[in-house]
C-alpha cells in the first residue's frame, strides 16, 4: 500500500445507465477509503480513470462524486490523469484544491505511437514497392526475386518484425533484435532519429528531478521535433505543449497512473474470466471481498 494511501475511481459507462453504475462505483469507492482510513492511510492521492465521456454524462458523474462528503474531497492534494478534457473539467469541478499531473507514461505512449506510425507507413511504402516489381516481373515474363538481408528477413518483413524491438529500450533488446534494429536503422535513417526522440522523452522523465529543469529540457526536446520535420512528432509535442504545466507537475512527487492502471487490469481479468458482468452489484461486492 502507499504511504499515503490512494483511492482509484473507475467510471463505468457500458450497459446499465451511467447514474446506476456511478453510484455503484462511488459506494465501492467509500468502501475503499474506509478500509484505508482503518489501516491507518491517509487518502490524499486520488487516482482517476474513466472513458471518454460526452458532455451529458461529464455532467453526471460531477453530480455523483460530489455525493462524497466535500470534506473529504478537500482533502485530495494531487490527481493524476491522461490529457483527456473531460478528466480535467472532472477533476477540477469535483476537487478544486488538487494539483493536477498529467500522467508521464501517456505523454511516452504519444511518442510511441508516432514512432510505429512511421514505422507503418515504411512498411506500406515497401509493400507497394514489392507489388510494383511483381507486376512489372509479370509484364516482362521474369522471375521476381526479392531482396533479403543478412538476417533472412525481406524488407516489409524487416518492418513489421521490428515492432517490439522500437517499444523497447537498447539495453533490454535481444541479440536478433539488435540485428534487426541495426538494419533498419540503416536502411530508414528517419526511424532511426524518430526512435532516439521518444527515447530521450522517455530520459527526460527518469532523469529528471527538478521541474525548472524538466522544463528546459522539454522545451529542447520540442525544438528538435521542429527541426526533424516528423509530422507524427509534432503532434506529440502540440499536444505536451497544450498541457506542459499538468506535466511539469511530475517532477514535484513523479506521482503516475500506475497504481490506477494496475487495478483497472486486475479488474479486466477479473472480468473476464467470467466473460462479462450481468449483476454490477454483486461484481463490486465480490471486488470488495478480494482487492479491498
Amino acid at each position: 500500500m502507499p504511504k499515503n494511501g490512494y483511492c482509484s475511481l473507475k467510471i463505468w459507462a457500458h450497459t446499465y445507465p451511467l447514474t446506476k453504475r456511478a453510484s455503484l462505483v462511488v459506494n465501492f469507492i467509500l468502501f475503499l477509503q474506509t478500509k484505508l482510513q482503518k489501516v491507518g492511510g491517509e487518502v490524499s492521492w486520488l487516482l482517476l480513470r474513466a472513458p471518454r465521456l460526452n458532455r451529458i454524462a461529464e455532467a453526471t458523474v460531477v453530480e455523483i462524486i460530489s455525493k462524497i462528503p466535500e470534506s473529504q474531497r478537500k482533502k485530495v492534494s494531487e490527481i493524476t490523469l491522461d490529457m483527456a478534457g473531460s478528466m480535467a473539467m472532472i477533476a477540477k469541478r469535483c476537487f478544486p484544491r488538487a494539483i493536477r499531473v498529467t500522467d508521464r507514461f501517456h505523454v511516452q505512449k504519444l511518442a510511441t505511437e508516432a514512432l510505429q506510425e512511421m514505422r507503418i507507413k515504411l512498411r506500406w511504402e515497401a509493400l507497394d514497392q514489392e507489388n510494383d516489381a511483381i507486376e512489372q516481373a509479370k509484364a516482362t515474363q521474369t522471375e521476381y526475386i526479392p531482396e533479403v538481408l543478412p538476417n533472412g528477413d525481406t524488407i516489409k518483413q524487416l518492418l513489421a518484425r521490428s515492432r517490439y524491438a522500437l517499444y523497447k529500450k537498447v539495453s533490454t533488446w535481444t541479440e536478433n533484435q539488435k540485428e534487426r534494429a541495426r538494419l533498419v536503422f540503416e536502411r530508414f535513417p528517419d526511424l532511426k532519429k524518430a526512435y532516439d526522440l521518444a527515447q530521450e522523452l522517455s530520459n527526460i522523465f527518469n532523469n529528471t528531478e527538478q521541474k525548472l529543469y524538466g522544463l528546459t529540457r522539454l522545451a529542447k526536446w520540442h525544438e528538435k521535433v521542429r527541426q526533424s520535420g516528423f509530422k507524427s512528432f509534432n503532434t506529440v509535442a502540440r499536444s505536451i505543449e497544450n498541457h506542459y504545466q499538468t506535466i511539469l507537475n511530475y517532477f514535484d512527487n513523479r506521482s503516475t497512473n500506475a497504481s490506477a492502471e494496475s487495478f483497472n487490469a486486475k479488474i479486466k481479468a477479473f472480468r473476464s474470466q467470467f466473460r462479462g458482468v450481468r449483476n454490477v452489484e454483486f461484481f463490486l461486492y465480490r471486488l470488495t471481498q478480494l482487492y479491498a
